[in-house]
Protein backbone atom coordinates (compact mmCIF):
# COMPACT_ATOMS: atom_id res chain seq x y z
CA UNK A 1 0.00 0.00 0.00
CA UNK A 2 1.27 3.12 -1.22
CA UNK A 3 1.86 6.19 2.08
CA UNK A 4 -0.44 8.33 -0.56
CA UNK A 5 -3.47 5.37 -0.57
CA UNK A 6 -3.00 4.71 3.09
CA UNK A 7 -3.84 8.16 3.96
CA UNK A 8 -7.21 7.61 1.99
CA UNK A 9 -8.03 4.39 3.67
CA UNK A 10 -7.69 5.92 6.61
CA UNK A 11 -9.48 8.99 6.46
CA UNK A 12 -12.73 7.13 4.90
CA UNK A 13 -12.13 5.31 8.45
CA UNK A 14 -12.63 8.52 10.75
CA UNK A 15 -9.84 10.15 12.45
CA UNK A 16 -8.46 8.55 15.74
CA UNK A 17 -8.08 5.25 14.21
CA UNK A 18 -5.20 3.41 15.98
CA UNK A 19 -3.14 6.19 17.94
CA UNK A 20 0.27 5.41 19.68
CA UNK A 21 0.58 4.47 23.40
CA UNK A 22 3.93 5.84 24.67
CA UNK A 23 3.44 5.77 27.70
CA UNK A 24 3.61 1.86 27.77
CA UNK A 25 7.03 1.12 28.11
CA UNK A 26 6.73 -2.15 29.99
CA UNK A 27 5.76 -5.39 29.44
CA UNK A 28 2.34 -6.23 28.69
CA UNK A 29 -0.21 -7.62 31.06
CA UNK A 30 -1.95 -10.71 31.02
CA UNK A 31 -5.66 -10.47 30.51
CA UNK A 32 -7.18 -11.34 33.47
CA UNK A 33 -6.67 -9.17 36.62
CA UNK A 34 -6.97 -10.25 40.65
CA UNK A 35 -9.80 -12.57 40.96
CA UNK A 36 -9.70 -13.37 37.53
CA UNK A 37 -11.11 -10.04 37.21
CA UNK A 38 -8.99 -7.99 34.09
CA UNK A 39 -9.83 -7.14 30.74
CA UNK A 40 -11.43 -10.35 29.82
CA UNK A 41 -14.13 -9.13 31.24
CA UNK A 42 -15.71 -6.25 28.49
CA UNK A 43 -16.88 -2.74 29.40
CA UNK A 44 -19.55 -1.25 26.58
CA UNK A 45 -20.14 2.47 26.93
CA UNK A 46 -23.24 3.70 25.74
CA UNK A 47 -23.26 7.73 25.22
CA UNK A 48 -26.68 9.40 25.39
CA UNK A 49 -25.28 12.33 23.40
CA UNK A 50 -26.53 15.64 23.89
CA UNK A 51 -27.80 15.45 27.55
CA UNK A 52 -30.70 12.87 28.10
CA UNK A 53 -33.28 14.07 30.73
CA UNK A 54 -33.44 11.76 33.66
CA UNK A 55 -36.59 13.04 35.29
CA UNK A 56 -38.38 11.88 32.14
CA UNK A 57 -36.12 8.54 31.76
CA UNK A 58 -36.32 7.26 35.60
CA UNK A 59 -39.40 9.31 37.04
CA UNK A 60 -40.30 10.46 40.29
CA UNK A 61 -44.40 10.10 39.44
CA UNK A 62 -45.35 10.14 43.13
CA UNK A 63 -43.81 13.51 44.17
CA UNK A 64 -46.21 16.44 43.38
CA UNK A 65 -43.51 18.80 42.48
CA UNK A 66 -42.67 16.38 39.55
CA UNK A 67 -45.76 17.13 37.33
CA UNK A 68 -45.83 20.85 39.04
CA UNK A 69 -42.49 21.65 37.10
CA UNK A 70 -43.27 19.64 34.11
CA UNK A 71 -47.42 20.26 33.66
CA UNK A 72 -46.90 20.07 29.76
CA UNK A 73 -43.97 17.16 29.30
CA UNK A 74 -44.19 15.12 32.77
CA UNK A 75 -45.01 11.38 32.47
CA UNK A 76 -48.38 10.74 34.68
CA UNK A 77 -48.63 8.10 36.86
CA UNK A 78 -50.47 5.80 34.80
CA UNK A 79 -48.15 5.81 31.73
CA UNK A 80 -44.98 5.14 33.92
CA UNK A 81 -43.70 1.21 33.74
CA UNK A 82 -43.93 1.39 37.76
CA UNK A 83 -40.50 0.07 39.36
CA UNK A 84 -42.08 1.14 43.02
CA UNK A 85 -44.12 2.82 45.10
CA UNK A 86 -42.46 6.37 43.60
CA UNK A 87 -40.19 5.63 41.07
CA UNK A 88 -40.63 4.80 37.22
CA UNK A 89 -39.32 4.12 33.93
CA UNK A 90 -40.17 6.16 30.45
CA UNK A 91 -43.32 3.83 28.43
CA UNK A 92 -40.97 3.43 25.94
CA UNK A 93 -38.34 1.93 28.07
CA UNK A 94 -40.62 -0.96 28.59
CA UNK A 95 -38.53 -3.33 26.73
CA UNK A 96 -35.95 -2.73 29.44
CA UNK A 97 -38.50 -4.37 32.02
CA UNK A 98 -37.55 -8.47 31.74
CA UNK A 99 -34.04 -7.15 32.34
CA UNK A 100 -35.16 -4.86 35.86
CA UNK A 101 -37.21 -8.25 36.43
CA UNK A 102 -34.25 -10.52 36.27
CA UNK A 103 -32.32 -7.83 38.69
CA UNK A 104 -29.82 -7.87 35.78
CA UNK A 105 -29.98 -3.81 35.64
CA UNK A 106 -28.79 -1.33 37.91
CA UNK A 107 -30.30 2.40 37.46
CA UNK A 108 -28.16 4.89 39.74
CA UNK A 109 -29.96 8.07 40.22
CA UNK A 110 -28.16 11.08 41.05
CA UNK A 111 -25.32 11.19 39.21
CA UNK A 112 -23.18 14.24 38.36
CA UNK A 113 -20.40 16.06 39.89
CA UNK A 114 -18.99 19.04 42.17
CA UNK A 115 -19.15 22.32 40.34
CA UNK A 116 -21.18 21.50 37.14
CA UNK A 117 -20.32 23.16 34.08
CA UNK A 118 -23.09 22.68 31.22
CA UNK A 119 -21.67 23.21 28.12
CA UNK A 120 -21.42 20.28 25.99
CA UNK A 121 -18.18 20.70 24.74
CA UNK A 122 -16.76 21.32 28.25
CA UNK A 123 -18.84 19.14 30.62
CA UNK A 124 -18.27 15.79 28.04
CA UNK A 125 -14.34 16.90 28.45
CA UNK A 126 -15.23 16.16 32.12
CA UNK A 127 -16.53 13.38 31.85
CA UNK A 128 -13.79 11.51 29.26
CA UNK A 129 -11.22 12.69 31.23
CA UNK A 130 -12.33 12.68 34.66
CA UNK A 131 -11.24 15.57 35.95
CA UNK A 132 -12.33 18.18 38.02
CA UNK A 133 -14.17 21.07 36.68
CA UNK A 134 -11.53 23.66 36.83
CA UNK A 135 -9.24 21.23 35.91
CA UNK A 136 -8.17 20.18 32.25
CA UNK A 137 -6.32 16.42 31.25
CA UNK A 138 -5.12 15.66 27.92
CA UNK A 139 -5.43 12.08 28.16
CA UNK A 140 -8.93 10.09 28.64
CA UNK A 141 -9.92 7.88 31.85
CA UNK A 142 -9.48 4.78 29.87
CA UNK A 143 -6.30 5.78 28.14
CA UNK A 144 -4.67 6.62 31.55
CA UNK A 145 -6.13 2.93 32.88
CA UNK A 146 -4.47 1.16 29.73
CA UNK A 147 -1.30 3.29 30.25
CA UNK A 148 -1.45 1.50 34.31
CA UNK A 149 -1.96 -1.92 32.60
CA UNK A 150 -1.84 -2.55 29.51
CA UNK A 151 -4.19 -4.61 27.09
CA UNK A 152 -2.83 -7.67 26.55
CA UNK A 153 -0.33 -7.81 22.90
CA UNK A 154 -2.90 -10.36 21.84
CA UNK A 155 -5.91 -8.30 21.26
CA UNK A 156 -6.70 -6.54 18.42
CA UNK A 157 -6.89 -3.38 19.76
CA UNK A 158 -7.84 -1.29 23.82
CA UNK A 159 -11.32 -0.03 22.57
CA UNK A 160 -13.38 -0.03 19.05
CA UNK A 161 -15.43 3.19 18.83
CA UNK A 162 -18.94 2.46 16.97
CA UNK A 163 -21.02 5.70 15.41
CA UNK A 164 -18.79 8.21 16.50
CA UNK A 165 -15.63 9.88 14.92
CA UNK A 166 -14.32 11.05 18.49
CA UNK A 167 -12.55 9.04 20.71
CA UNK A 168 -13.82 10.15 24.05
CA UNK A 169 -11.99 8.61 26.97
CA UNK A 170 -10.39 6.45 24.73
CA UNK A 171 -8.17 10.10 23.77
CA UNK A 172 -4.58 10.73 24.35
CA UNK A 173 -3.20 7.95 23.43
CA UNK A 174 -5.30 4.72 23.23
CA UNK A 175 -4.92 1.85 20.80
CA UNK A 176 -8.42 3.11 19.25
CA UNK A 177 -10.20 1.47 16.29
CA UNK A 178 -13.11 3.97 15.12
CA UNK A 179 -15.76 2.90 13.02
CA UNK A 180 -17.47 5.49 11.72
CA UNK A 181 -18.37 3.60 9.15
CA UNK A 182 -18.46 -0.04 9.25
CA UNK A 183 -19.03 -1.39 6.10
CA UNK A 184 -16.66 0.73 4.80
CA UNK A 185 -13.67 -0.23 7.51
CA UNK A 186 -14.39 -4.28 6.39
CA UNK A 187 -14.23 -3.53 2.46
CA UNK A 188 -11.12 -1.74 2.69
CA UNK A 189 -9.50 -3.02 5.27
CA UNK A 190 -9.77 -6.71 3.30
CA UNK A 191 -7.59 -4.62 0.36
CA UNK A 192 -4.78 -3.39 3.12
CA UNK A 193 -1.62 -5.28 3.44
CA UNK A 194 1.69 -4.66 6.16
CA UNK A 195 4.44 -2.42 5.27
CA UNK A 196 7.54 -3.87 5.82
CA UNK A 197 9.92 -1.17 4.64
CA UNK A 198 12.34 0.01 7.39
CA UNK A 199 11.95 3.83 7.33
CA UNK A 200 14.62 5.71 9.06
CA UNK A 201 12.69 8.80 9.02
CA UNK A 202 10.60 9.36 12.52
CA UNK A 203 7.15 10.05 10.93
CA UNK A 204 7.11 8.20 7.65
CA UNK A 205 8.33 5.41 10.52
CA UNK A 206 5.04 6.37 12.70
CA UNK A 207 2.52 6.80 9.48
CA UNK A 208 4.20 2.94 8.65
CA UNK A 209 3.55 1.57 12.18
CA UNK A 210 0.09 2.99 12.38
CA UNK A 211 -0.70 1.30 9.29
CA UNK A 212 0.68 -2.11 10.24
CA UNK A 213 -1.75 -1.51 13.33
CA UNK A 214 -4.62 -0.82 11.63
CA UNK A 215 -4.17 -3.68 9.20
CA UNK A 216 -3.80 -6.01 12.28
CA UNK A 217 -6.81 -4.87 14.15
CA UNK A 218 -9.06 -4.90 10.43
CA UNK A 219 -8.06 -8.43 10.49
CA UNK A 220 -9.08 -9.17 13.92
CA UNK A 221 -12.79 -7.49 13.53
CA UNK A 222 -12.99 -8.29 9.85
CA UNK A 223 -15.99 -11.80 9.27
CA UNK A 224 -13.58 -14.70 8.41
CA UNK A 225 -14.60 -17.41 6.95
CA UNK A 226 -15.64 -19.94 9.02
CA UNK A 227 -17.04 -17.55 11.99
CA UNK A 228 -19.97 -17.87 13.86
CA UNK A 229 -22.61 -16.32 12.71
CA UNK A 230 -25.06 -14.17 15.05
CA UNK A 231 -29.08 -15.60 15.30
CA UNK A 232 -29.95 -12.76 17.66
CA UNK A 233 -32.36 -10.29 15.68
CA UNK A 234 -30.93 -6.46 15.64
CA UNK A 235 -33.38 -3.49 15.65
CA UNK A 236 -33.10 -1.59 12.34
CA UNK A 237 -32.34 2.39 12.49
CA UNK A 238 -28.91 3.84 13.10
CA UNK A 239 -28.61 2.45 16.77
CA UNK A 240 -29.56 -0.80 15.56
CA UNK A 241 -26.99 -0.40 13.14
CA UNK A 242 -24.89 0.52 15.79
CA UNK A 243 -25.46 -2.34 18.46
CA UNK A 244 -24.85 -5.16 15.07
CA UNK A 245 -21.38 -3.42 14.68
CA UNK A 246 -20.67 -3.96 17.92
CA UNK A 247 -21.91 -7.57 18.40
CA UNK A 248 -19.95 -8.54 15.28
CA UNK A 249 -17.08 -6.98 16.64
CA UNK A 250 -17.31 -9.54 19.99
CA UNK A 251 -18.23 -12.45 17.69
CA UNK A 252 -14.89 -11.93 15.51
CA UNK A 253 -13.08 -11.59 18.52
CA UNK A 254 -14.40 -14.58 20.47
CA UNK A 255 -14.97 -18.47 19.96
CA UNK A 256 -18.60 -19.29 19.60
CA UNK A 257 -18.48 -20.55 23.69
CA UNK A 258 -17.33 -16.96 24.88
CA UNK A 259 -13.60 -17.52 24.87
CA UNK A 260 -11.16 -14.80 23.42
CA UNK A 261 -9.16 -16.69 21.13
CA UNK A 262 -5.70 -16.57 21.40
CA UNK A 263 -5.89 -14.08 23.90
CA UNK A 264 -7.19 -11.69 21.80
CA UNK A 265 -10.33 -8.98 21.50
CA UNK A 266 -10.83 -5.50 22.63
CA UNK A 267 -11.43 -4.48 26.24
CA UNK A 268 -13.84 -1.71 25.40
CA UNK A 269 -16.78 -0.58 23.10
CA UNK A 270 -18.00 3.08 23.21
CA UNK A 271 -21.27 3.12 20.91
CA UNK A 272 -22.97 6.71 20.69
CA UNK A 273 -26.88 7.38 20.29
CA UNK A 274 -27.05 10.75 19.28
CA UNK A 275 -29.92 13.81 19.48
CA UNK A 276 -30.94 14.11 23.45
CA UNK A 277 -30.37 17.41 23.48
CA UNK A 278 -34.20 18.18 23.19
CA UNK A 279 -34.57 22.02 24.02
CA UNK A 280 -38.10 21.66 21.82
CA UNK A 281 -40.57 19.37 21.42
CA UNK A 282 -38.84 16.58 24.27
CA UNK A 283 -42.03 14.44 24.52
CA UNK A 284 -41.80 12.95 20.68
CA UNK A 285 -38.04 12.79 20.29
CA UNK A 286 -37.07 11.18 23.60
CA UNK A 287 -39.57 8.62 23.02
CA UNK A 288 -38.33 7.81 20.39
CA UNK A 289 -34.72 8.04 21.49
CA UNK A 290 -35.35 5.89 24.61
CA UNK A 291 -37.31 3.34 22.10
CA UNK A 292 -34.17 2.97 20.55
CA UNK A 293 -31.95 2.33 23.40
CA UNK A 294 -33.76 -0.15 25.13
CA UNK A 295 -34.24 -2.14 22.11
CA UNK A 296 -30.46 -1.90 21.53
CA UNK A 297 -29.91 -2.69 25.55
CA UNK A 298 -32.27 -5.68 24.62
CA UNK A 299 -30.46 -7.10 20.90
CA UNK A 300 -27.09 -6.62 22.98
CA UNK A 301 -28.22 -8.63 25.95
CA UNK A 302 -29.41 -11.28 23.19
CA UNK A 303 -26.58 -11.31 21.36
CA UNK A 304 -24.05 -11.17 24.46
CA UNK A 305 -25.66 -13.89 25.39
CA UNK A 306 -25.49 -15.99 22.59
CA UNK A 307 -22.14 -15.26 22.11
CA UNK A 308 -21.27 -16.72 25.68
CA UNK A 309 -20.34 -13.04 26.84
CA UNK A 310 -23.30 -11.89 29.38
CA UNK A 311 -21.36 -12.43 32.20
CA UNK A 312 -18.59 -10.80 31.31
CA UNK A 313 -19.79 -8.02 29.75
CA UNK A 314 -20.94 -4.68 31.79
CA UNK A 315 -22.69 -2.21 29.71
CA UNK A 316 -22.80 1.69 31.31
CA UNK A 317 -24.52 4.50 29.83
CA UNK A 318 -22.95 8.02 30.24
CA UNK A 319 -23.95 11.77 29.24
CA UNK A 320 -22.14 14.91 29.44
CA UNK A 321 -25.06 16.24 32.05
CA UNK A 322 -28.79 15.97 32.34
CA UNK A 323 -31.72 18.76 32.36
CA UNK A 324 -33.58 21.05 34.52
CA UNK A 325 -36.33 19.86 36.35
CA UNK A 326 -38.16 22.75 35.27
CA UNK A 327 -39.48 22.43 31.59
CA UNK A 328 -39.16 25.27 29.36
CA UNK A 329 -41.74 27.76 27.31
CA UNK A 330 -40.88 25.35 23.93
CA UNK A 331 -41.88 21.72 25.76
CA UNK A 332 -38.28 20.56 26.26
CA UNK A 333 -35.87 21.10 28.92
CA UNK A 334 -32.15 23.30 28.98
CA UNK A 335 -29.46 21.98 30.14
CA UNK A 336 -29.03 20.77 33.66
CA UNK A 337 -27.10 18.77 35.93
CA UNK A 338 -27.80 15.24 37.33
CA UNK A 339 -29.19 12.39 35.64
CA UNK A 340 -29.71 8.32 36.17
CA UNK A 341 -27.39 5.83 34.18
CA UNK A 342 -28.45 2.74 33.83
CA UNK A 343 -25.51 -0.06 34.47
CA UNK A 344 -26.40 -3.85 33.01
CA UNK A 345 -24.61 -7.20 32.51
CA UNK A 346 -25.30 -10.70 34.08
CA UNK A 347 -22.95 -10.34 37.13
CA UNK A 348 -24.94 -6.78 37.74
CA UNK A 349 -26.75 -6.41 41.32
CA UNK A 350 -30.18 -5.15 39.77
CA UNK A 351 -31.71 -2.03 41.24
CA UNK A 352 -31.84 1.18 42.32
CA UNK A 353 -29.08 3.12 43.48
CA UNK A 354 -27.81 6.93 44.55
CA UNK A 355 -30.51 9.48 45.85
CA UNK A 356 -34.06 9.53 44.11
CA UNK A 357 -34.53 13.45 43.01
CA UNK A 358 -34.75 15.98 45.74
CA UNK A 359 -37.36 18.43 43.53
CA UNK A 360 -37.69 20.35 47.11
CA UNK A 361 -34.51 21.15 47.17
CA UNK A 362 -33.54 22.48 44.27
CA UNK A 363 -30.26 25.05 43.77
CA UNK A 364 -30.01 28.79 43.46
CA UNK A 365 -30.10 27.51 39.59
CA UNK A 366 -33.24 25.23 39.86
CA UNK A 367 -31.16 22.11 39.52
CA UNK A 368 -30.47 19.00 41.43
CA UNK A 369 -27.91 18.80 43.57
CA UNK A 370 -25.44 15.58 42.97
CA UNK A 371 -25.75 12.73 44.52
CA UNK A 372 -23.11 10.14 43.11
CA UNK A 373 -19.76 11.22 41.67
CA UNK A 374 -19.57 9.62 38.17
CA UNK A 375 -15.88 8.74 38.94
CA UNK A 376 -17.37 6.28 41.81
CA UNK A 377 -19.05 4.57 38.93
CA UNK A 378 -15.30 4.65 36.93
CA UNK A 379 -13.87 3.28 40.15
CA UNK A 380 -16.52 0.41 40.06
CA UNK A 381 -15.19 -0.50 36.75
CA UNK A 382 -11.41 -0.01 37.34
CA UNK A 383 -11.46 -1.68 40.84
CA UNK A 384 -14.62 -4.70 40.83
CA UNK A 385 -14.47 -4.96 37.33
CA UNK A 386 -11.24 -5.14 35.90
CA UNK A 387 -9.29 -5.79 39.20
CA UNK A 388 -6.77 -2.92 39.33
CA UNK A 389 -6.29 0.12 41.54
CA UNK A 390 -8.59 3.51 40.79
CA UNK A 391 -6.84 6.22 42.63
CA UNK A 392 -3.82 6.43 40.06
CA UNK A 393 -6.13 6.65 37.23
CA UNK A 394 -8.80 8.87 38.30
CA UNK A 395 -6.43 11.05 40.48
CA UNK A 396 -8.14 10.73 43.61
CA UNK A 397 -9.83 8.80 45.85
CA UNK A 398 -13.98 7.42 44.69
CA UNK A 399 -15.78 4.99 46.58
CA UNK A 400 -16.81 2.36 44.17
CA UNK A 401 -20.51 1.07 43.99
CA UNK A 402 -21.59 -2.23 45.48
CA UNK A 403 -23.39 -2.55 42.20
CA UNK A 404 -21.88 -6.36 41.21
CA UNK A 405 -22.16 -9.75 42.07
CA UNK A 406 -19.14 -12.04 42.67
Amino acid sequence: MRRRDFLNFAGGLGTALLLPKPLLAAARADAAGPGGSGYANLLILIELKGGNDGLNTVAPYADPEYLALRPKIGIKREQVIQLDERTGLHPSLQALLPMWQAHELAIVQGVGYPQPNLSHFRSIEIWNTASRSDEYLRDGWLTRAFAARAVPAGFDADGVIVGSAEPGPLGGGARAVTLTNPAQFLRAASLATPASVREANPALAHILQVERDIVRAADGLRPRQGQYVLKTAVPGGAFGNVVKTALQVVAAADSPAGVPLDGRGVAVLRLTLNGFDTHQNQPGQQANLLRQFAEGMVALKSGLTELGRWSSTMIMTYAEFGRRPRENQSAGTDHGTVAPHFIAGGRVRGGLYGQAPRLDSLDGNGNLPFAVDFREIYATVLERWWGMPSQPVLLGRFRPLDILRA
